[in-house]
């Protein structure tokens, strides 16, 4: 059989089709034959081409791989002996490569110790005085123990001692090169005997990997992964050397004469560190080593006659090309920010960034620019009180500067401080918009590159504007419209639908007169399929999805079946993932609208959405090693005969020796990945807006999200949770509307898996962001089930647990609680972020369970809390700790046990709260104001005796105060007084001074309380009510038809008003006659409505 079997061999190797057909269906038939085995190996040893050779192995490898159970035992035993044979008599690279691959497939299933040969073999190759035996030697170990490092762990002492040795072998950079891979394969199962020497080779490793870059680059940069490897997994081992490795890796980084991919390779290794260990880093002094490091990479210019890619004209704004060193040096910055107390990092960087911006070299400014753009998103609140307008200012001067790579890049700022440095960004609209508006009257001369640039900064600057943007509409509509029809370029055209998305977020209703040429243009582009058109397409979707939420249901009701249908269509005739996503989006926003349009489509579109869900494309097509040998996979090769030509096209082609992390790979996934999270989020969303009409395929969506919980990819799992949060709030909704025991039931089940999985997660997962976002889910779910949530004895127990272990950063992506000395008033915001979304769910326990119920966890949660409203800690801290204490007490008024609770708290917490009201920043002192108005409603009673203090403090705030919002909270605290104990307070002096401070100018909401108030006082005391008529019509006249008060508060003061002119005809009629004209024709209009 052996010559059969060589003779086909050879001839797959052919250059010709029927050939390779016949000799296909030859090797079908002899697979068949028991003696296939003894065949494959005489040819793998024997045979004379390396080509067949090297086939053999490969054939034998995926026969061990699928079916190692059925060889029998002495074929396995002689194949054991044959390879290792094989394998030391072997010449040829490619061969060894494969035969080695061979032994790996089989140590999985015979471990190290049932194949002692393999272990001798390896002792003397490794150990061999010729350097060529111990380069295969090494590539054996490498191959055998990645494919099973644990079998090997009762050798890793004596492994490691021999790894520590050819680490010393720097003229043989093959060898160092498996060996380092080796010690990466080992790095995760290590246990606490092998860390110490394990620790020992980190400076023999960081001299092997600098002789290494000498021999091999590309290599040198593979075997760089073993830093990111060991501080994922085991951290403790490269402590001690840190400083030893940044000064390694940023001299790598540094290094012009060295590849991009190395260097990028070296500094991904320190924002790795950064993110996993930023104490550490401060600790040791690194930061600003570091910077001094990284500022000459990120203002270097480009060489002579080139630019840098973001630069380039056709640059598409896409951030593609993001593997060079100066992106890299800009994303370390944007991770410290993320992971750094601002007030640390910017004493270091200020000085730097500041000589770059006052530079006359553009590559410097840019710099400078761009390091002020990328600080903005994780050192937002740092940036927002102290330096914004500086920043600014020196924007709006980079916006005009004669160069068009410093005017880029003051575009890129603008557009991250509008999305990251709200609300205080937008106040600066009048400088701004003028700037920007100038850019697009340009758009037909300007290159293609600078516009998208301009829109980006044009967008995410438009889009908090809210009604602010009114005056500057015409403009921006006009220069829209006119891009969708004259335009050729389909690039503008993308540019301006997706602004008309942007404008629609904040114009609102006022874009409706634009709404009918807008539409007409979007579905003409909805309707072609030719190619080109596909991202003009998706953005098409997009902007559609926000006109649906933002231009007012009845505009858009009359379209939402033909959107669902244009959805429909697209993704029957194209597939995209993206156009797909797309469709996911506008179904979703559909459903906030309209929902009973979505129910006969019900069935088709979760059907697309599970698929996707359900889909690997993209995600595991780069991976699968042998799809090359799909015709050898089942036992009988029957039913794979189509399989055959696309199996041998590239059969001899053994897979590289290089893992598969090719960047085009991942661009093919993030497609699949995008349309997976928004698919989980548009499941949740729409089955929580069409409620009942979903119940049919709650059950099977519920179970496909589900196993996206632990998606490797953390955007999905992310959105994965947030659904199973909604389909919780879909069932308690449809248990509302119809409560039967089953739709009772239903939802009991739900909680009890959904719950542990949530609190799993924020214990478990390594990502902020993730953790971030299941908290707010946990805390609507809360908010929507209250009480069915805690129906299971347990669970207050276990949510109280993880908030309390979230406060005290004890949970995984904070580093688990077993970092070095924190120094707890310095930390970086969005740790500080994490921690507030943790806190917002204590108000929520709060109104959910009986009070006597929950005061032993509050006692438990209270002191983290507290302790953040030291005059020491950040104003965000300030505001965060007075605002949940005062939304607990607030939580409080409306539960059973909730007035004792509260007073037995009020010695704790009245100091803090009276401290907050005199604090230097308006929102805490807004905040601390709230905290004592809501003590006061949930005390009641029992705090009787603090009443002459409380109205004291306020009493010296309202002589003072002139921020708006803290006022208007003033004169509800007042008025929670009022109503909470009305005899404890002296009526003659509080309320014409309340009164005197209407109507309310920021916090509307607080209307409701100011106004039952003063229906409580006019039948309480009619007569001091009466006096102040004049001032208190006035003030009704601007809360009437006034669409951001609500309509309960409009018809309670109407009821009021009626009451005025009835008992006091005359003092109401010269009340309403002091008023202009439209506010009498107003209040006249509102009391005669029925």
């Amino acid at each position: 059989m052996t010559e059969e079997l060589e003779q086909i061999l050879s001839q797959l190797t052919q250059p010709d089709n029927a050939v390779i057909q016949q000799a296909t269906a030859q090797l079908k038939q002899a697979f068949k034959e028991p003696a296939i085995i003894p065949a494959l190996c005489t040819v793998m040893s024997g045979s004379q081409n390396p080509q067949i050779r090297q086939s053999a192995a490969v054939m034998l490898r995926l026969r061990v791989k699928k079916h190692w159970k059925k060889i029998s035992p002495n074929d396995r035993e002689s194949l054991k002996a044959v390879v290792l044979q094989a394998f030391m008599q072997e010449t040829e690279h490619t061969v060894q490569h494969s035969l080695s691959q061979l032994c790996a497939v089989m140590v999985k299933h015979e471990t190290p110790d049932r194949w002692p040969a393999l272990l001798q073999l390896l002792n003397q190759a490794t150990k061999s005085t010729n350097s060529q035996d111990r380069k295969i030697g090494l590539l054996l170990l490498n191959k055998v123990i990645e494919s099973n490092p644990e079998a090997f762990k009762p050798h890793y002492s004596e492994l490691l001692q021999l790894l520590s040795t050819v680490l010393q072998d720097l003229n043989n950079p093959t060898a160092l090169y498996y060996c380092i891979l080796t010690i990466t394969a080992i790095t995760g199962y290590t246990g606490t005997d092998e860390i110490k020497l394990m620790r020992s080779i980190i400076p023999s490793l960081i001299v092997a990997l600098k002789h290494l870059i000498k021999a091999d680059q590309d290599q040198a940069s593979e075997a760089m992964e073993v830093f990111i490897e060991l501080m994922e997994i085991e951290v403790s081992i490269i402590i001690p050397h840190v400083t030893h490795i940044v000064h390694f890796c940023l001299e790598v980084g540094s290094n012009t004469a060295l590849n991009d991919s190395l260097r990028v390779k070296a500094l991904s290794c320190i924002i790795f560190l950064i993110k996993l260990k930023s104490k550490t880093v401060l600790k040791l002094k690194l930061l600003n080593p570091i910077l001094q490091a990284i500022f000459p990479i990120l203002i270097a210019a480009p060489p002579p006659g080139e630019q840098d890619p973001e630069d380039e004209e056709d640059d598409s704004g896409d951030g593609a090309d993001s593997d060079n060193p100066k992106h890299c040096a800009a994303q370390m910055i944007d991770t410290m920010a993320l992971h750094m107390p601002p007030e640390q990092l910017f004493k270091h960087l200020i000085p730097l960034t500041q000589g770059c911006l006052t530079s006359e070299n553009p590559y410097q400014k840019k710099g400078g620019l761009m390091c002020l753009a990328v600080l903005a998103e994780g050192c937002a609140d740092h940036i927002r009180t102290k330096m914004l307008s500086s920043v600014l200012q020196t924007v709006c001067q980079s916006l005009s500067d004669s160069n068009q790579v410093v005017r880029s890049a003051a575009l890129f700022a603008l557009g991250q401080f509008s999305e990251h440095l709200q609300p205080e960004v937008s106040k600066y609209c009048a400088e701004l918009m003028p700037l920007l508006l100038g850019y697009l009257s340009s758009l037909n001369e300007a290159k293609v590159g600078h516009v998208t640039k301009a829109f980006y900064a044009l967008e995410n600057f438009m889009e908090n504007l809210g009604a602010d943007i009114e005056p500057y509409l015409p403009t921006l509509m006009e220069t829209m419209l006119s891009a969708l029809n004259n335009t050729d370029n389909l690039k503008i055209k993308e540019l301006a639908v997706s602004a008309i998305g942007a404008i629609a977020n904040a114009a609102k209703e006022l874009l409706v007169p634009y709404f009918p040429p807008i539409i007409e243009s979007l579905k003409g582009f909805l309707t072609t399929t030719t190619e080109e058109m596909r991202s003009l397409q998706t953005q098409s979707l997009d902007t559609l999805s926000v006109l649906a939420r933002t231009i007012g249901k009845d505009v858009f009701s009359p379209l939402a079946a033909e959107c669902i249908q244009l959805g429909l269509n697209l993704t029957d005739t194209i597939d995209d993932p993206d156009l797909r996503r797309c469709t996911y989006s506008l179904y979703s926003a559909v459903s906030t609208v309209n929902p009973e349009c979505l129910t006969p489509h019900l069935t088709a579109i979760t059907t697309v959405m599970l698929l996707a869900l359900k889909s690997n494309e993209g995600i595991t097509a780069h991976l699968e090693e042998d799809k090359t040998f799909v015709l050898l996979d089942e036992d009988d090769g029957d039913d794979q005969e189509e399989e055959a030509d696309k199996a041998t096209e590239d059969f001899l082609e053994d897979e590289p020796e290089t893992e598969i992390h090719d960047v085009a790979g991942f661009s093919v996934e993030n497609a699949y990945i995008d349309e997976k999270e928004d698919a989980c989020d548009a499941l949740g969303e729409i089955a929580f807006n069409t409620g009942a009409a979903f119940q049919p395929f709650l059950e099977s969506s519920f179970q496909q999200v589900y196993e996206m919980k632990d998606f490797p990819h953390e955007d999905v799992r992310r959105a994965a949770l947030g659904a199973m949060g909604q389909f919780c709030r879909a069932q308690h909704k449809v248990w509302t509307e119809n409560p039967t025991d089953a739709n009772h039931q239903a939802l009991l089940e739900l909680l009890d898996v959904v719950l542990p999985c949530f609190l799993e997660t924020v214990r478990t997962d390594r990502e902020r962001q993730v953790v971030m976002g299941v908290l707010e889910t946990m805390n609507s779910v809360i908010k929507s089930c209250k009480g069915e949530v805690f129906k299971n004895p347990s669970r207050l127990k276990e949510v109280c647990n993880v908030i309390r272990d979230v406060l005290g950063k004890k949970v995984a992506c904070q580093g688990g609680g077993h970092d070095e000395a924190d120094d707890e008033d310095q930390q970086a915001e969005y740790d500080a972020m994490l921690q507030e979304f943790a806190g917002e769910g204590i108000p929520l326990l709060a109104s959910s369970v009986p009070a006597d119920k929950f005061a032993p966890f509050l006692n438990d949660l209270l002191p983290p809390i507290m302790s953040k409203a030291k005059s020491s800690c950040t104003v965000a801290d300030r505001s965060f700790s007075v605002g949940t204490i005062g939304e607990i007490l607030q939580a409080l008024v409306s539960v059973s046990g909730g007035r004792g609770l509260a007073g037995r708290l009020s010695n704790r917490l009245l100091p803090v709260l009276v401290a907050g009201v005199k604090d230097s920043d308006a929102e805490v002192r807004n905040n601390s104001v709230f905290g004592l108005g809501s003590l006061a409603e949930a005390a009641g009673p029992i705090i009787v005796s603090d009443y002459p203090m409380m109205l004291s403090v306020f009493s010296n705030l309202l002589t003072k105060e002139s921020d708006l919002r803290v006022i208007d909270n003033l004169c509800a605290a007042l008025c929670r007084m009022i109503m909470s104990n009305v005899d404890a307070v002296p009526l003659e002096q509080v309320v014409p001074a309340l009164v005197a401070r209407l109507p309310l100018k920021e916090d509307l909401e607080e209307n409701k309380t100011v106004y039952k108030c003063l229906a409580m006082l006019y039948k309480h005391s009619p007569v001091l009510v009466v006096k102040l008529m004049k001032p208190i019509v006035a003030a009704f006249s601007h809360v009437v038809d006034n669409k951001d008060v609500d309509r309960e508060t409009q018809s309670s003061l109407v009821v009021l008003m009626r009451a005025f002119a009835q008992n006091h005809a005359a003092d109401f009629q010269a009340a309403v006659s002091s008023l202009p004209a439209e506010k009498q024709a107003k209040l006249s209009a509102a009391a005669s409505a029925s």
